[in-house]
């Protein structure tokens, strides 16, 4: 006999049984409320792009390690999206002759990444971008900033849970080559081991630092730099610089109301971010790791139009999003049972039984009909292994008055009411959890 083929997914990716689907339902709904209160409108687009809009501007890791590559019948290269930035610049370049900007977009995505499985990173992963386009005002990191806060409001977390760290890549810049001495050619290679700091031990950094070609004194000069406060970067970084800064000034202006933390550390690994940059990091100690980050793109479009559209936004991943609702207990339970069960006693029923659900279905009430006949006991076992809370019992004695049996499932109670009450009656029964 022939051997079956594996039951598991393919490595890195997951299935999404119904329990686990209400829940991310649950959350992904309340998140998308928030963002549509801002005003941003949903978009989607393709999960093949071809490969040179990553290649442009995406990072070297990404490119030559994590992207799933394939070619076409027609000797295109092509890639499975590996994450949507460049895809939505893409977009808003082809069709910003139509568009009256600033533009608020949003979408909820599957992207993927060739990378090694572990806690927080898998191969397939769905993100939530959030984009504004068409401003340089410091209006849009401030939209940003305070959204944050609310989507992390609307799935239970305090600010205790979690911290948003922020900084600006041209004043970090600007003080590597004014206090450090970093020449403009090893910059790249510095932001990038500047950006993965926090993981290894400061030998190892000095060692990363001094491989670039750096004296002793440039990587002193470093070490401090990344240890500074927002005071100190005010001190080094240069007039100009600081009067460019969309962070600088709202920081020193106090423009914003929600709590925010300058953190030179925070310098984001893709090159196509150009001033502020931030990341949001979970404080437990059980889960101390970035939950997704974001930040300004100045001068992504370009790379499909001579047209200059400055974009901001932050993509929000699931696998870290829900890491830290688990670690914070913040998960809802699972909602996915039909509310109500019909049970008709009788064939004769089943055209009644019929309209009733329809009448159910209309009033949002989830109900399910029998596919099946079995006795009633039996029924009401399967609906209330399956999670249904009330069960519609049609009797033919009972129709013949026009009245039905309401069941709770839960408590083993039931009582008579006329079929004009039924919709009433369990409505008042659903939205009390206590019966």
């Amino acid at each position: 006999m022939a051997s079956k083929l594996s039951t598991q997914p393919y490595r890195g990716t997951r299935d999404f049984l119904p329990d686990e689907m209400s829940v991310r339902t649950q959350v992904f709904s309340q998140l998308y409320e928030v963002i549509e209160s801002y005003g941003f409108a949903r978009y989607d687009g393709p999960i093949l792009e071809p490969i040179e809009i990553y290649e442009a501007k995406s990072g070297q890791e990404l490119v030559n390690e994590q992207l799933y590559r394939l070619t076409d019948r027609g000797g295109r290269e092509l890639a499975l999206r590996p994450e949507m930035t460049p895809s939505v610049a893409r977009m808003i370049a082809a069709h910003a002759d139509t568009m009256a900007f600033p533009v608020r977009w949003y979408c909820h995505v599957n992207c993927h990444r060739y990378e090694r499985p572990q806690r927080g990173r898998v191969r397939e992963h769905w993100q939530i971008n959030v984009d504004t386009f068409g401003t340089e005002s410091l209006e849009a990191e401030v939209e940003i900033f305070e959204m944050i806060h609310r989507l992390f409001h609307a799935v239970g977390a305090s600010t205790q849970d979690y911290v948003l760290r922020v900084s600006d890549r041209n004043l970090v810049q600007n003080a590597l080559a004014s206090f450090a001495d970093v020449p403009d050619e090893l910059m790249k290679g510095v932001f990038a081991i500047i950006d993965r700091w926090e993981k290894y031990p400061l030998n190892v950094q000095q060692e990363a630092l001094a491989k670039l070609g750096l004296s002793d004194t440039q990587i002193e000069r470093i070490g401090q730099l990344v240890t500074l406060d927002f005071t100190g970067y005010l001190q080094i970084a240069s007039k100009e610089t600081l009067a460019h800064s969309n962070l600088a000034r709202i920081i020193t202006e106090e423009l914003i109301d929600v709590p925010i933390l300058f953190d030179p550390l925070i310098i984001r690994g893709f090159e196509y971010y150009t001033s502020t940059v931030f990341e949001v990091f979970d404080t437990s100690p059980d889960n101390r790791r970035s939950i997704f980050g974001g930040g300004r793109y100045d001068n992504l479009v370009a790379l499909f139009s001579n047209r200059r559209i400055p974009g901001i936004g932050f993509g929000m991943g699931d696998v870290t999003l829900f890491d830290f609702l688990s670690t914070h207990g913040l998960l809802p339970q699972p909602n996915n049972s039909a509310d109500v069960c019909i049970m008709p006693l009788h064939p004769g029923v089943r055209t009644t039984m019929k309209q009733v659900a329809d009448e159910l279905r209309a009033q949002g009430i989830r109900t399910v009909t029998p596919l099946e006949e079995h006795t009633l006991s039996k029924e009401i076992k399967d609906a209330a292994r399956r999670g249904i809370r009330l069960a519609v019992i049609l009797g033919e004695e009972e129709l013949a008055r026009q009245h039905v049996i309401v069941r709770d499932l839960t408590r083993s109670e039931q009582v008579e009411v006329p079929l004009s009450e039924l919709v009433g009656t369990l409505k008042k029964k659903l939205s009390d959890p206590t019966g």
